[in-house]
């Protein structure tokens, strides 16, 4: 199965330089809601079978258009919400450069629990189990390879690619997820394979042919060199 993490688009927190959190109302802004829209072109050559989204606004906002355009209602799940930063929640990003915490969730994000909120490392097993568990889900409901969209947010997304690449939660800053961005996992029954990391303006068709293998290589086996089979529907059971 593979899941396609797309971060919500530019919101009105994101230009206003705050940690916008769970507070509510949050929407996209304009460049936002034109991210939106061009998602649909970027994925509309697949053939996606569920949408699951974060319960936040802007969320909403994001796949609103995704679920027009393929027909589906998107299903909430609240373990892909926001970070519960806390305190910090609301506060402009320049005043948090001073705290003494920024510096553990730079160098340190395992350790760090947001004041009156939720450590970082909570973040990861919640929305990395959410994901497993839609990606079983699917899995059962449609007994073969589906796509799936998954919508939620930076750190989020971030905390759960940094689990498919095996990468301890400490290097999570390594890696970006820009507003509108999509980043893609296949699970297999033995690991995770990432496919894509922050895209956030190429065609995705490709997708639609992704995964076949030469002939005695199992689905969870890399191939040396990296050379794929070629043609048929995505072979990328989980």
């Amino acid at each position: 199965m593979t899941v396609i993490l797309v971060r919500h688009g530019r919101s009105t927190a994101n230009t206003s330089g705050t940690l916008a959190g769970r507070s509510a109302g949050i929407d996209l802004d304009d460049l936002g809601r034109e991210q939106a829209e061009g998602l649909v072109g970027r994925l509309a050559d697949l053939d996606v079978a569920a949408i699951v989204r974060s319960p936040l606004l802007r969320c909403e906002r994001t796949v609103a258009p995704l679920a027009e355009k393929f027909g589906l209602e998107p299903l909430v799940e609240d373990a892909l919400v926001e970070v519960d930063y806390g305190r910090w929640t609301g506060r402009p990003i320049k005043e948090l450069l001073g705290e003494p915490l920024w510096k553990v969730v730079q160098q340190h994000p395992s350790a760090a629990v947001f004041p009156d909120g939720e450590g970082i490392a909570q973040v990861q097993a919640r929305a990395v189990a959410a994901v497993r568990a839609h990606d079983a889900r699917l899995a059962a409901e449609h007994g073969h390879d589906v796509l799936w969209i998954a919508c939620s947010h930076g750190d989020v997304i971030k905390a759960v690619l940094a689990d498919a690449l095996g990468a301890h939660l400490d290097g999570f800053q390594r890696i970006v997820a820009e507003p509108a961005s999509v980043s893609v996992v296949r699970y297999t029954p033995t690991r995770p394979f990432v496919l894509k990391m922050n895209d956030t303006g190429s065609d995705l068709s490709g997708l639609r042919g992704h995964g076949g293998k030469p002939a005695g290589v199992a689905e969870s086996e890399a191939v040396p060199g990296g050379e794929v089979g070629t043609g048929g529907r995505a072979d990328n059971g989980s």
